[in-house]
């Protein structure tokens, strides 16, 4: 079976999307598919290469608007490549356009990563394409059966959703005893953007005085978040870690007592470092957005759910973490259980491999290798 994976970068750009391809990619390929990764070329990489297994094709990229690539060799390279499974991660314009463009005899499946919350104007020119190819495609994965009743993009169309969860790799994200029980470190993990909701943290930090936070990550809010801390006078008790490498990151982990995700808005669709800190063990804070956050997050049972932007109830849930350890190392043992039983990455990667076949049927089609190839 061929599989085409189609979104605008990969690795190694670094990002959530980016990163989920290539897991899949790569686990897929060594399932035994024949797997392709279209992406458009952010310069200064090769147009083609294979990797793990892999064949990685980047299309020429013209400009960048809006944050997305313009390129006219994207869904031209799509529509010759033989495939049986065109896989497009969106909302991305140009995957969608070259979902239209790709070959009629190849499946076509959408993984819906995040309604399309900013850029309001630019919507009204994108909402057609984005209802078309998504009422045309074989199949729809939402990472999370709360996203497809809350998205107005998703509920239209929700005989064609599948749910199929993001996982991690639960061997490398792993319990470890606590390097200094008799502290209190909240962990935050995540790009520093308008939605990640940590101005309402810091202000909760404000009356946690024995609390310590550590925040992995950047982004464009860390220079307003940096002078926030400051302002407060809780920037004795934050630390800034910036962006740390991806082989770090599990040790961030092991060194925390809880981790705190405290969205604002449904920017946040599932929230992988909720998945990252419970394959630790570490009791969870997530807010309830209407995504996957509050269903990763099982309330009283893997940690806490608060409204989102309240500050007074963040503040309480983690001083009911804080002042009952024997209360959060249940809730971490149970969120390590939860990971173990649904969320590991082996099991995303059957299931979309079982969507797969199913859409492809028993004998999927081996298209000549003429043009490109995955």
């Amino acid at each position: 079976m061929r599989v085409v994976h189609v979104y605008k970068d990969y690795d190694p750009v670094f990002g959530g999307i980016e990163n989920h391809i290539r897991v899949l990619a790569e686990r897929q390929a060594a399932a035994g598919l024949e797997v392709g990764v279209l992406v458009c070329n952010p310069g200064g990489q090769p147009a083609r290469e294979a990797r793990a297994g892999v064949e990685i094709l980047r299309a020429r990229r013209l400009a960048t608007a809006l944050s997305m690539p313009i390129s006219v060799d994207q869904p031209w390279r799509l529509w010759r490549l033989p495939t049986d499974i065109v896989h497009v991660h969106s909302p991305y314009p140009l995957g969608e356009i070259s979902a239209l463009a790709c070959r009629r005899d190849a499946r076509l499946l959408i993984t819906w990563h995040c309604d399309v919350i900013r850029q309001r104007r630019a919507l009204r020119v994108y909402a057609p394409l984005l209802r078309r190819v998504l009422s045309s495609a074989d199949a729809i994965v939402a990472t999370s059966p709360r996203y497809v009743t809350t998205s107005p993009w998703l509920a239209p169309v929700s005989d064609r959703c599948r749910v199929i969860p993001l996982g991690v790799d639960e061997a490398r994200f792993r319990p470890e005893p606590l390097q200094h029980p008799d502290e209190f470190t909240l962990l935050f993990v995540g790009r520093l953007r308008h939605y990640k909701g940590l101005d309402v943290l810091l202000r909760a930090m404000i009356d946690l005085r024995h609390v310590r936070l550590v925040v992995v990550g950047d982004g464009p809010m860390v220079g307003a978040w940096r002078a926030l801390a400051q302002e407060l006078r809780v920037n004795d008790r934050v630390s800034f870690a910036g962006e740390v490498p991806d082989a770090e990151l599990a040790a961030h982990y092991r060194g925390a007592s809880a981790l705190v995700l405290p969205s604002t808005s449904r920017a946040e669709a599932f929230g992988t470092v909720l998945l990252e800190a419970m394959a630790s063990g570490l009791p969870c804070i997530a807010t309830e957005i209407g995504t996957g956050t509050s269903w990763l997050v099982k309330h009283d049972d893997t940690g806490i759910v608060v409204p989102p932007g309240d500050t007074g109830g963040l503040r309480d849930a983690i001083l009911r973490l804080a002042g009952e350890p024997e209360l959060a190392a249940a809730m971490g043992r149970a969120g390590r259980a939860r990971v173990e039983a649904e969320f590991t990455e082996r099991r995303m990667v059957e299931r979309t491999i079982a969507l797969y076949r199913e859409l492809a049927g028993p004998d999927a089609a081996r298209p000549s290798s003429a043009g490109d190839s995955p």
